[in-house]
């Protein structure tokens, strides 16, 4: 078995946060899904757990950041082309997400971000590796 990486998120209400993801075309494995957490399928062996504020503090002991005054991390995700990176970000802003930040042309790598209902950032991006200046 290859490494896993799980991102665990705290959110204030975990229908409305599986309603946005499941907008965005995300899955959900139903194994790792409660009244109190979800594991969102973001690509093999790479998974988000959604948790409720109050689960996700029997993990910690520190406070919950207060994502409309702080960020502790940007969530970035590929997608296959820019076209699919602005459908995310319409996706997003759809179902009920901001975009905080203009999008990002670089030639060769283009991405554009949205804050999810939680105050949470994600960027999607798209490289072409073979345009990358050497």
């Amino acid at each position: 078995m290859g490494t896993q990486m799980y991102v665990n998120l705290p959110v204030k209400d975990l229908k409305r946060s599986v309603d946005f993801f499941t907008a965005l075309g995300f899955k959900f494995n139903s194994q790792f899904t409660d009244d109190k957490a979800t594991c969102m399928i973001i690509g093999e062996d790479i998974y988000v757990m959604l948790l409720t504020e109050g689960f996700f503090k029997t993990f910690t002991k520190k406070d919950i950041n207060n994502t409309s005054e702080n960020n502790e991390v940007i969530l970035c995700i590929s997608a296959d082309s820019k076209e699919k990176v602005d459908e995310y970000i319409n996706r997003a802003v759809t179902a009920g997400g901001t975009t905080p930040m203009e999008k990002q042309d670089h030639g060769w790598m283009y991405s554009n971000g949205f804050q999810d209902p939680d105050g949470h950032l994600w960027e999607v991006m798209y490289m072409d590796i073979n345009a990358m200046p050497k």
